[in-house]
């Protein structure tokens, strides 16, 4: 199957409104997403999409959107290059938390006082350098300098990152899911190579619907590094398998989105602690009273 990238400059706040936009939808897209050029400041708004995209569904909805006409360029994404890790390829350690991330192109030492992690760029999201992963990393830190939390759920896992960061830590069992196979596969590999893989527990999960989920709970620490659709959605699970006094770890959220998910989660019986902001995204800390 061929996969075309569709691709618009746009304002920031267009780019992100059009992202949700395009989101919110399921027959449009397989991901989508808003990123500014660090060296031009312009942003643009991207999609990856089954070949040929829909233009004229795309048009339509950047019309009903952003009230205007977009012009979208269409090019032919390469399916031989796994162009995640080509775009991630050389980038530094990422340093969050007491955390140090890395990937083995990276030959230099390892500061001493901290958890280092070998994560390399995949098929599955997270090597640490985006600002809700080291959000969350951040968050997770916070709440090891107060307890040692025995059930721990890492939601949403993709390349592992902040399981294995549990693991590493605690030397506690942690359950990784994730919807995508590929995340779970990379999961047990990355897992292993950071000698951690007696701990992580990867499956194939939507959200919290699986029996090794509920067979564990309650649980004393959750992270779900998702998105704020998602996060909202599952916020009634989630605090049927919280016990009293559990930490909630929620990212992928923009700040604008913020109020909403404290909202839903609030209703739950699980109240802001921290908020910390990175960028455009907020990452938050949450207790179930």
């Amino acid at each position: 199957m061929s996969v075309d990238q569709l691709s618009a400059p746009l304002t920031k706040d267009q780019a992100y409104k059009l992202v949700d936009a395009v989101m919110e939808r399921d027959d449009l897209a397989l991901t989508a997403s808003a990123h500014e050029n660090e060296a031009t400041g312009e942003w643009f708004f991207e999609a990856t999409c089954d070949s040929p995209p829909d233009l004229a569904a795309f048009v339509e909805l950047a019309r009903t959107t952003l009230g205007g006409a977009v012009d979208f360029s269409v090019a032919p994404i390469d399916p031989s290059i796994n162009w995640v890790a080509r775009s991630l390829e050389g980038l530094p350690p990422v340093i969050a938390g007491g955390f140090y991330v890395y990937g083995s192109h990276e030959t230099g030492p390892i500061p001493s006082g901290l958890t280092a992690m070998k994560i390399d760029a995949a098929q599955a999201f997270g090597t640490g350098h985006h600002e809700t992963t080291t959000g969350c990393l951040e968050a997770i830190n916070m709440v090891l300098k107060r307890t040692r939390p025995q059930r721990m759920l890492d939601v949403g896992t993709g390349t592992g990152v902040l399981a294995i960061a549990l693991a590493k830590r605690l030397k506690t069992q942690v359950i990784a899911s994730d919807i995508d196979p590929i995340s779970v596969k990379t999961t047990a590999e990355n897992a292993a190579q950071n000698g951690v893989g007696k701990y992580i527990i990867p499956i194939e999960a939507t959200g919290v619907n699986h029996l090794t989920i509920n067979r564990a709970a309650p649980y004393d620490l959750v992270v779900a590094n998702i998105l704020a659709g998602p996060l909202t959605a599952l916020a009634p699970a989630m605090g049927r398998i919280v016990q009293p006094g559990a930490a909630i770890i929620l990212s992928g959220i923009l700040q604008r989105q913020a109020p909403s998910v404290i909202a839903a989660y609030s209703r739950q019986g699980m109240v802001l602690v921290q908020k910390l902001q990175r960028k455009d995204w907020t990452t938050l800390l949450l207790e179930k009273r």
